[in-house]
Parts: structure tokens; C-alpha cells; sequence
């Protein structure tokens, strides 16, 4: 896939990391020529220097055949700019743009839109912070808790205490502790390292659980490890 990343800061410059080792083709452009050849001298990707939101710079990053534009300057106006030209003037089909100030955040139900700002999707690093505080108010013990299928679904991940419901159990007692909702363990991590989750597996004191389910039961399920 080729992807063209404006912005070579901290968010940039890990999506480069990553999306570079993917075979994908990475373009990234960026005022700083030093922090782009820093880039470069580490990873396989191209670089363009110059404003992320000028028609030229992106038509050198080569927007008119890229598949994906990721605008992640520290400006949320040179980012929602970037996209508006690069779906005008270049038809990149997708776009991802970072939007930090809640100003348009709040709006953004009515701004991106193609026939507004055309801006697929949003990354907003602030607003994802605060929510997950809020989540982790609202569900004390979490050690995170994320919301799926427009928040119908939740994964909570909690850490197994001695005397807890489960630990020393295999997974397949699971719903003799909770029969009526519809749980399953997603993932262990057990000092840092993954384990697999198989019916036979014992819960340990200690151990990262990450259980699904309905977000309406998800706190009964926590409170199950």
C-alpha cells in the first residue's frame, strides 16, 4: 500500500516505523529535513520536505496515486487542509487526520464530511486519554477498558488477585461462576509475556486477564477474576 505520512513528530515518526516494515511504500513529508533524514537513515521510505498542506509537496509525495494520506502535524488546521487537497485536487481515497482541539472534535459529526471536510477518520491521542481515565473512574481495578459495536461490546483487562473467583481455576469453570452472560477470555499476559487462552489454562495471581463481553455486564465480569 502506499501511504503518504505528513508530520515526522513522535506520531508520524512511529507510524513510519511501523508501516515501513510492512512492505508497505511510505512517503513522509515534513519542515524538518533533519528529523526526515534521521528517518530515512533508519527505515525504507521516501521523504519530501516543505508544508505539508501545499498542493506541490503533496504532488511530489505522490498523493495522485497514494492510498492512504495520514496527516499527523502538530497543527490540526494544516492537517485538515492536507486532506481537503489531497480529496479535491488528487482523489486519495482515504484520509486520517489527527484533531487534537475540542473545538472540532464536538462538531465533527457535521464537519467531516465529504461535502465539508473530507476526513475519513479521526485521531484524537488527547480525547483518547481522557476517555479512557473516565472508563477507568467508572470501572475501578481496570487496568484498561475499550468499547466495541458502537459500545455494546466492552474488553476489559484486569489483574487476577490472590484469593480472586478464577485464579488456580482452568478457563472452562468460567461459567459456572457467572452462567448467565456471555464471556470469553481474549487474551493472558503473564509476567509480560502472552499465553495463549485454551479451556485447560489456570488462572494465576498476577496474570493480565482480557475478557469480552456485553458492556452491560462487563463490571459483573471483572469482578469475576
Amino acid at each position: 500500500m502506499k501511504i503518504i505520512i505528513l508530520g515526522a513528530g513522535q506520531v508520524g515518526g512511529t507510524l513510519a516505523e511501523n508501516l515501513a516494515g510492512e512492505n508497505n511504500d511510505i512517503t513522509v513529508v515534513d519542515t524538518d529535513a533533519n528529523r526526515l533524514r534521521q528517518l530515512q537513515d533508519k527505515f525504507d521510505l521516501r521523504v519530501v520536505t516543505g508544508y505539508a498542506s501545499h498542493p506541490r509537496v503533496l504532488r511530489e509525495a505522490g498523493a495522485e496515486d497514494a492510498d492512504m494520506l495520514v496527516a499527523v502535524t502538530n497543527s490540526d488546521e494544516t492537517n485538515m487542509v492536507a486532506c481537503q487537497i489531497a480529496y479535491s485536487l488528487f482523489k486519495t481515497p482515504n484520509r486520517i487526520a489527527r484533531i487534537r482541539a475540542a473545538e472540532y472534535i464536538r462538531e465533527s459529526e457535521h464537519l467531516f464530511l465529504p461535502e465539508a471536510v473530507p476526513i475519513d477518520h479521526l485521531i484524537s491521542p488527547e480525547q483518547l486519554v481522557i476517555d479512557n481515565i473516565y472508563k477507568l473512574i467508572e470501572y475501578p481495578g481496570a487496568l484498561q477498558v475499550v468499547n466495541f459495536a458502537e459500545g455494546k461490546v466492552s474488553l476489559a483487562a484486569v489483574n487476577a488477585y490472590y484469593g480472586g473467583p478464577l485464579v488456580g481455576n482452568a478457563l472452562t469453570s468460567l461459567r459456572e461462576h457467572i452462567p448467565h452472560v456471555e464471556t470469553r477470555v481474549a487474551a493472558i499476559f503473564r509476567h509480560d509475556r502472552p499465553i495463549r487462552p485454551q479451556g485447560s489454562t489456570i488462572i494465576e495471581a498476577g496474570d493480565e486477564v482480557y475478557r469480552v463481553a456485553a458492556s452491560q455486564h462487563i463490571r459483573a465480569v471483572m469482578s469475576e477474576v
